[in-house]
């Protein structure tokens, strides 16, 4: 993932949310930074089984957010205060020490790709 000269990696799983960005890929998503994430509307939602909807995140989740079509990659707040956000489907996990990327500020224009 390409915010901007920064690259961050990151693993995606078997799911079927993960193997569908995978068949969309190269991927862009207009990201903007909150409190404990990166956070921006896909304007290609994703497909996703019921039974891996949930609550909560771990730090250095990605995610897609079910109820709004977001693509989330989460660094902090994780445990009790991520468990009041649902409808949230893991579809990976940063490669990369969380620092990297909660030190990023701004809006970004994220390019997603597959590694070589």
């Amino acid at each position: 993932m390409h915010f901007g000269d920064v690259i961050i990696p990151g693993t995606l799983n078997d799911s079927i949310t993960a193997q569908d960005l995978i068949s969309k890929l190269p991927y862009t998503v207009h990201v903007n930074r909150y409190s404990h994430d990166f956070c921006g509307v896909m304007d290609d939602p994703l497909e996703f089984s019921e039974e891996d909807v949930h609550y909560g995140w771990l730090n250095g989740d990605i995610d897609f957010a079910t109820d709004a079509d977001y693509f989330t990659i989460l660094f902090e707040d994780d445990g009790k205060k991520s468990e009041q956000y649902g409808y949230q489907v893991n579809i990976g996990k940063i490669d990369i020490e969380l620092s990297v990327i909660s030190q990023l500020t701004g809006s970004y224009d994220v390019l997603i790709e597959l590694a070589d």
